[in-house]
């Protein structure tokens, strides 16, 4: 596959684009959600793998690059379509479409909560650090305390909306079409924190400019979990917020008045542009490998290493 002209050149095991500024981690997460790559042949990726084996021995042709994000790093399993990160938003929007569905059941509002977090939990295990194998059990508690927080929040908001009697019903209507947002937003958090709490008790390998490893840090666990966490409030704020917001605008022009059968297509379109939008940007936010000065650590690992700054693995 050829170059683009404004590509850097391509370096086995190293970011395409610059992972110290927003733009370069940008850039290079937009390569990594391109959804063309849902389409790559089974022969055309055989091939992709055999150019990266012939890089390694100094064989591989000029102009060539792995773009393709469907092999896991670790396991060298094909991930399944659905689950790659470039599957996330074709995938991920039907999901966020039924989750703003307006005027909502009970058995709805459970179903599209319990789907779009059983849709995560699959993403996240897909992609997950496999270098070092954890216990299938921690995945699946992650996954019942992100179906359980989302459910009980959504049925328990959606319930107190119904209830308020203050509330005019196109008023009603309007807040129920924000449930979805601190529902997602706490499981997500649920999630992290429940399948990730040994970090914090063991610490996470943290390493110096040259590379090596200096010790397990519980402090840079705590920074670890933390960015992710708020990576995952932020990644759903567009989603769940601004498609309310843009609907409650269109479906009071004429055209949709006219044509009501339009307004789930419409719905879908923003939905989707608003999740393309918003995958990217929250997963940018901070690098993968992030940077913390060695005497905010722990003395003893302050004190094996002379760099001023060490770095750390933050994770998914």
């Amino acid at each position: 596959m050829a170059e683009p002209a404004d590509y850097p050149p391509f370096q086995l095991g190293k970011p395409r684009f610059e992972q110290t500024s927003f733009y370069g981690r940008f850039r290079h997460f937009l390569d990594i959600i391109d959804p063309r790559t849902l389409f790559v042949t089974e022969s055309r990726l055989k091939e992709a793998v055999q150019l990266l084996e012939d890089y390694k021995h100094g064989t591989l042709p000029p102009g060539v690059t792995n773009k393709e994000a469907i092999i896991h790093p670790d396991t060298n399993e094909t991930i399944f379509m659905p689950f790659r990160m470039s599957g996330y938003i074709p995938f991920g929007t039907p999901i966020v479409v039924g989750l703003l569905l307006p005027n909502q059941t009970l058995a709805s509002t459970v179903f599209w909560q319990w789907l779009n977090q059983s849709h995560n939990a699959c993403v996240n295990y897909a992609n997950r650090n496999a270098t070092k194998p954890s216990p299938t059990s921690k995945f699946i508690q992650g996954y019942l305390g992100a179906v359980i927080s989302a459910v009980s929040i959504a049925v328990g908001l959606n319930v107190l909306v119904q209830r308020a009697n203050k509330f005019t019903p196109a008023t009603r209507l309007l807040i129920q079409r924000f449930v979805p947002f601190p529902a997602v937003a706490s499981a997500n958090i649920c999630n992290v924190v429940l399948m990730r709490h040994t970090e914090l008790e063991e610490g996470i390998d943290v390493l110096d400019n040259n590379g090596n490893i200096v010790g397990s840090s519980r402090i840079a666990a705590k920074h670890a979990l933390l960015e992710t966490a708020l990576t995952r409030v932020v990644l759903p704020m567009p989603i769940l917020v601004l498609p309310p917001i843009i609907m409650s605008i269109l479906e009071k022009t004429s055209l949709l008045r006219s044509r009501p059968r339009m307004i789930l297509p419409v719905q879908s379109l923003v939905c989707l542009a608003a999740f393309g939008l918003a995958l990217p940007l929250a997963i940018s936010l901070f690098p993968q490998m992030s940077e913390i000065e060695t005497a905010r650590l722990e003395p003893e690992i302050a004190a094996a290493t002379s760099s001023e700054t060490v770095v750390y693995n933050k994770g998914l």
